[in-house]
């Protein structure tokens, strides 16, 4: 297996031909990060520093979504790979290992039931017709998954729809923790869950609290979004790895190319607590946006519409 990015930089800087190329790979990453240009020179010293680590586990390193230190195995990876951060949709490679597999994804709804055993299903018994109060039940049922979803609806809710006092941040770090420390079997369900009306589709819609996660008082340009976005690692790496997993394809059954559909719904669920954090756009349909437009950009209207574009129209997803 490829190793974590961690492991693979201290194998490198106890090797002085690695450790050098490295150091000149940090120096070059760090003038991408400050938008500092780089001369020609510069460049190309940058490609060939890239090309030098070769077969070295660092070029091949990845990382995982519920690691410790995640933050600094992502700085690592984007370290190796900064000439792939050149354009905007140049971000192809995912830095994540990706364990998604279909079948561990496809979730029986009316077996939800069967989890619940031994309590009192009767106070269960009006939610036939909204999966999503289920959902929230059996998250009940989880220690974990109660304290960590009480936890950043607490924070998120706190002065929610006032610029001022809805801490973003915070709010943010505190949806990427349920999402990475709750098991899936509970997320996703209650990301995810089925709705047949406009109640269930509420509550399905306010599961990140949008109020304070996902809109502003005033919709950015999806461009501002974007560059917000690839000066965090965290969510240059989710978009990275949104862009590699979601990939429409017209002739696949499932909309996706390579059968990708579950890893996708996974790539999704990481950029839910980023400054491009996706939600639900109404109460009564599954499509999901940005809160962002593009209206005056400019010549960058194109490359604004495609931003936009990955969400709202993506049959993969």
């Amino acid at each position: 297996p490829r190793s974590d990015c961690l492991a693979a930089e201290q194998l490198c800087l106890s090797d002085s031909i690695c450790n050098a190329t490295y150091r000149t790979l940090e120096h070059c990453a760090l003038a991408k990060t400050h938008f500092l240009p780089l001369d020609r020179d510069s460049r190309v010293r940058c490609l060939n520093a890239e090309l030098d680590l070769g077969n070295s586990s660092l070029l091949h390193c990845r990382c995982h979504r519920r690691m410790r230190r995640q933050e600094q195995c992502l700085r690592i990876f984007w370290t190796v790979h900064s000439s792939m951060a050149d354009g905007y949709f140049s971000l192809e490679t995912s830095p994540y290992e990706n364990p998604a597999n279909e079948e561990h994804w496809k979730t029986d709804y009316n077996k939800l039931a069967a989890l619940i055993s031994g309590k009192d299903c009767s106070q269960l018994a009006g939610d036939a017709t909204n999966p999503c109060l289920t959902a929230t039940h059996v998250c009940n049922l989880s220690k974990k998954c109660v304290r960590l979803r009480t936890d950043y609806a607490s924070i998120c809710s706190r002065g929610a729809g006032s610029e001022d006092t809805c801490d973003r941040r915070r709010c943010h770090r505190g949806l990427r923790n349920f999402f990475e420390k709750v098991h899936e079997e509970f997320t996703k369900r209650i990301l995810f869950c089925p709705c047949q009306d406009e109640l269930c589709g509420e509550r399905r819609r306010k599961t990140i609290v949008p109020d304070c996660s996902f809109q502003y008082n005033t919709k950015p340009n999806c461009l501002w979004l974007l560059d917000s976005c690839l000066e965090d690692h965290i969510c240059k790496s989710r978009l990275a790895d949104f862009q590699q997993n979601c990939q429409p394809a017209d002739l696949s059954p499932d909309g996706c190319s390579q059968y990708k559909h579950a890893a996708c719904l996974q790539a999704y669920m990481g950029m839910i607590g980023t400054p491009m954090t996706p939600n639900y756009i109404s109460n009564s349909s599954v499509e999901v946006s940005l809160w962002c437009t593009c209206e005056s950009s400019g010549n960058q209207k194109e490359k604004c519409d495609q931003i936009l574009g990955m969400f709202e129209s993506n049959k993969c997803l």
